[in-house]
């Protein structure tokens, strides 16, 4: 016997959820504010986010306002009547719209080419990576900052050598220097919204992969997608949660061979950052959800083999991730203090998700222990698979808060687990979706115009 699906609360306490939000982003700013002018130890210039107070406008400004009123205009309906397969071309190519126009709002130099050529990033250690082998051999050696000895870059130390790598193979390839890489990284982010939506869709329902799909495209999360390496590492685990959801639901031709290949990107993922092994805990509901583990030894047999190669080069993950606590604790980290970042965290994350979502994701919880119940008599609905796979992300991402490896910057580093947030706001009432649309919207283009966002 289908149930119904449960009729949604009144559109109150989404407001007021949503209130709840400003102010805990308003404390955020201010208990910030004081701590940063008092001692210094929080280690940004706009806190709770790594940006300073820099209101300007660019070439990407006209775009991005264009892309803002398309969308809310007319991305509700276009979601809603599009063909399956052009409503994804339509997806695509918005996303990449709006992540590149709030980019280009920096310029081309500050917004995307310098991005990722700065002292803290990948571009810095090309010329390191001219034996790859002897490099990956020796490449814990260069963790920990050692007086007197080189040490990696932040952004290279914090990271398995898959990340610095990707970048060392572009310029292999012809494609050197931080145009080229601004590009790759936003072209690769750009993508990841074609994952969600085909996730959702299989996972729930199309009806629901349409409601959300407007809201992944007007995400404020693109802020941060433009010309970060962040972006790119969210494309790569999101396809992966795709294909394992592809093959747990068996809505794919081979099974098997999309378990594989997911399997093949949680190794690479595990591999571009040590924070998105919590992507095992969204990837176990996934298979929850559909009640499926016949993916899982395809799944496992894939995994192991990123892991396999970089450990006969040489790289010892375990012993580059033990140092890395250490270096992480050499720098801000020692000094940042916990208690601010714990609840300042989820403060960032509003940023990145919007107040959409944050209304959505009340939603979510209030469905919560109907869906387990339904769940349990295996007579689940589409919103009961899609609150489970909210609540999935919810729970990598206060793994990650608790660990205190994430004392800020969450802005760009949980990008991956913020995009299986976004569809939450599917939960929303059809007749408010251009209203929180234009919410997000908002979001987004004052975070870019006001600030300049960094990493």
């Amino acid at each position: 016997m289908n149930h119904p699906e449960p009729r949604p609360p009144g559109p109150r306490r989404d407001l007021a959820v949503a209130a709840l939000a400003v102010l805990l982003v308003t404390a955020a700013v201010v208990v910030g504010r004081y701590l940063e002018n008092h001692d210094g130890s929080l280690h940004v210039n706009w806190p709770p986010l790594y940006a300073k107070w820099d209101p300007h406008i660019g070439p990407g400004t006209p775009a991005a306002l264009a892309v803002a009123a398309l969308v809310v205009a007319y991305g509700p309906a276009l979601a809603a009547r599009l063909p399956w397969r052009a409503l994804l071309t339509a997806a695509w190519a918005g996303s990449t719209a709006w992540i590149w126009s709030l980019a280009l709002v920096d310029g081309w130099h500050r917004g995307v080419a310098e991005r990722l050529t700065t002292k803290y990033e990948y571009l810095r250690v090309i010329d390191r990576f001219d034996d790859i082998p002897a490099t990956l051999r020796d490449f814990t050696h260069h963790i920990v900052q050692v007086p007197g000895e080189y040490h990696w870059p932040a952004h290279t130390a914090g990271h398995p050598p898959a990340a610095p790598l990707t970048f060392v193979l572009l310029d292999r390839i012809g494609l050197g220097g931080g145009g080229w890489a601004g590009a790759f990284v936003i072209t690769a982010g750009g993508t990841a919204v074609l994952a969600v939506l085909l996730t959702v869709r299989a996972l729930a329902d199309e009806a629901t992969a349409r409601r959300a799909a407007p809201f992944l495209v007007l995400a404020p999360a693109a802020v941060w997608m433009g010309a970060s390496a962040d972006g790119y590492f969210a494309a790569v685990a999101a396809w992966m949660i795709a294909l394992l959801t592809l093959a747990a639901t068996r809505t794919v031709r081979s099974p098997a061979l999309a378990a594989t290949g997911a399997g093949l990107l949680f190794g690479l993922t595990c591999y571009l950052s040590y924070g998105l092994t919590l992507f095992a805990v969204i990837a176990a509901g996934v298979l929850l959800i559909a009640r499926s583990p016949r993916p899982l030894p395809y799944f496992v047999a894939g995994a192991v083999v990123v892991p396999l190669v970089f450990t006969a080069f040489g790289f010892d993950w375990w012993e580059a991730y033990h140092l890395l606590v250490e270096r992480y604790y050499q720098g801000a980290a020692g000094v940042r203090p916990y208690w601010y970042w714990v609840w300042a965290n989820p403060a960032c994350t509003v940023f990145v998700v919007g107040l959409a979502t944050v209304a959505g994701l009340r939603r979510t919880l209030t469905a919560a222990p109907g869906a387990v119940h339904r769940w349990r008599t295996r007579d689940t609905t589409a919103t009961d698979r899609l609150v489970g796979l909210a609540l999935a992300a919810l729970l990598a991402v206060a793994a990650a808060d608790l660990s205190g490896m994430s004392k800020a910057e969450t802005e760009r580093i949980w990008l991956p687990f913020a995009l299986f947030l976004l569809p939450a706001a599917a939960l929303l009432p059809r007749p408010s979706a251009r209203a929180w649309l234009t919410a997000q919207a908002v979001l987004a283009l004052a975070v870019n115009h006001l600030l300049f966002t960094g990493w």
